[in-house]
């Protein structure tokens, strides 16, 4: 076989990108890839096509043709053969199949075309090869980094060891001075000046002396300092004059002043709130305001259906303006989809719902008013079974082995509650344990949303930014390494979600003494606590 040329075009014929691999005119590859669309018969599943000259092999990528143009006498079902592996390139180095995504990475796109051909003919490689040859790593510049760094981490440690020698040194000078013993400096000329020549004991503390490369004469080992004698209380210590002469490093990790006492930092360091609302939309709060939270738990089949499902929930009410204080919640009926295993449970101070009539939040004594300024939970709800009715997001997980020891995956959600708004949804599937370590990445073909590998957990994380009624499905399929079904559950879900799970939302809020109706605000929100499918 010979490949003339490896091109991504568009619907058009216009090249987007194009690896020329024998002595072509850009006029020339031009000209072909231009009158290219005008060859694609309608209505066939073919993927070649033929004129007097050239051979077109060609594969859909979304809006883009992926084409190798080759000469009539090329064997075809190595052309096709070739063709595949080109796309699972594209797809592996490209986050989407859109032109500016190939623009983007067009450099890299094309050396790793030449991997694949070299002056037209097929070379025998894989893509696990190709992604190693790209990254162009050196087992032996690792390892010579790995001992340039042991090297810098001996020498800070010795200078450690010196700096803290030195430190009790002083701390011995010192006390002797205050106790009025013999001074150990009377070799430099009497008075108390310059450290001993060798380590002293105190507390019965033996003191290991510092190693120095090579011996030297007691009186070189002595610090030269002024003869004007020790400053207790000094703006500068020695242990500063000390790392100064070192060249200013941080040399301690521990604060000299109490040896083998850990360094506490005076800066404190900033503490990283949990957003829990995600991506959702900010509510304006008015002088009555509802918030509504709901926390699901729940286990769904893979082969269908539901194991189990918890979901609890609670109303709190906040009320700024005193006038408002007497009022009443009434809830809106409940949908027919929801069953009455719903179990509710009302503060002390708030009346029990009445059988068969409508759902009211307020006080049992209506001459009290409820709290102002201040977040009260009126009520609480639970559920814990097995109704399929409170899932708010289904998901079909189905891994098919090949023969060629991998696995194809094709996952899919959709949206059963459409009175939910889910934002910053993240579908976690779990890789099987050959897939990463030897390279062999998932290669995707078609998904919606966004993926991206996830190393800590070894899976790949599938990210929706929005699902609602509008856009309530989607669907992922990706091949990888692996022939084991089950190595690719439990997946995991997480989302946060604007709306009710179970329904609950307010209808009205009115006055206790005269029926007239107050304006309010509500924000009801979802969160997940455990959502997979095992």
């Amino acid at each position: 076989m010979v490949v003339l040329a490896a091109s991504i075009c568009t619907k058009g014929g216009k090249a987007v990108i194009s690896r020329q691999f024998r002595d072509m005119t850009r006029a020339r590859i031009e000209s072909l890839l231009a009158s290219f669309p005008k060859l694609i018969p309608t209505n066939t599943q073919h993927t070649s096509v033929e004129t007097a000259d050239v051979r077109y092999v060609y594969q859909p990528l979304e809006d883009l043709y992926i084409v190798l143009i080759t000469n009539k006498a090329s064997n075809i079902l190595q052309d096709i053969e070739t063709l595949h592996l080109f796309a699972r390139l594209v797809s592996d180095m490209c986050r989407s199949a859109e032109q500016r995504e190939i623009m983007k990475n067009g450099f890299e796109l094309l050396g790793a075309f030449d991997e694949i051909v070299s002056l037209g003919y097929r070379e025998q490689v894989n893509l696990m090869q190709i992604r190693s040859i790209l990254e162009m790593e050196s087992h032996e510049e690792k390892i010579q980094e790995i001992i340039a760094r042991n090297k810098e981490a001996e020498a800070k440690e010795e200078l450690k060891r010196r700096a803290k020698q030195l430190e009790m040194q002083r701390r011995e000078q010192q006390r002797r001075v205050a106790a009025g013993g013999p001074s150990a400096g009377s070799y430099l000329g009497g008075g108390v000046t310059g450290y001993s020549p060798v380590p002293q004991r105190f507390d019965t503390t033996p003191i290991t002396p510092a190693r120095t490369s090579s011996p030297a004469p007691s009186s070189l080992r002595a610090p030269a300092f002024k003869g004007s004698g020790m400053k207790l209380g000094a703006k500068k210590t020695r242990q500063s004059e000390l790392l100064d002469a070192l060249g200013g490093e941080a040399l301690l990790s521990e604060d000299m002043s109490a040896p083998g006492t850990p360094a506490v930092s005076s800066t404190p360091e900033p503490v990283v709130q949990k957003n829990e609302r995600g991506s959702l939309p900010a509510v304006t709060a008015e002088s009555v305001h509802v918030v509504i939270r709901e926390t699901l738990n729940l286990e769904l089949a893979r082969e269908g259906g539901l194991n189990n499902l918890e979901l609890k929930g609670d109303m709190n009410l906040h009320i700024t303006d005193p006038a408002l204080t007497r009022v009443k919640l009434a809830l809106a009926p409940a949908l027919s989809n929801f069953g009455p295993e719903l179990q509710f449970k009302q503060h002390p101070n708030v009346g029990k719902f009445v059988a068969n009539r409508e759902r009211v939040v307020a006080l049992k004594d209506s001459a009290r008013g409820f709290p102002v300024g201040q977040s009260l939970a009126v009520l609480k709800w639970r559920y814990a079974g097995k109704d399929e009715t409170y899932v708010p997001l289904s998901i079909n997980c189905w891994p098919t082995p090949s023969n060629d020891g991998t696995c194809e995956v094709n996952i899919e959600y959709e949206l059963e509650n459409e009175g939910l708004s889910l934002h910053d949804v993240v579908i976690s599937i779990p890789l099987p344990c050959v897939a990463l370590p030897d390279g062999s990445y998932p290669t995707v073909s078609s998904h919606t949303g966004e993926w991206a590998l996830n190393p800590s957990s070894h899976s790949l994380d599938w990210q929706i930014a929005h699902i609602n009624a509008d856009e309530r499905s989607g669907s992922m399929e990706f091949t990888v390494g692996g022939d084991d079904p089950g190595a690719f559950f439990p997946v995991r879900v997480s989302f946060v979600a604007q709306g009710s799970t179970a329904g609950v939302r307010l209808a009205t809020v009115t006055r206790v003494d005269n029926e007239e109706e107050v304006v309010f605000s509500e924000d009801a929100t979802v969160t997940v606590e455990n959502y997979t499918v095992a």
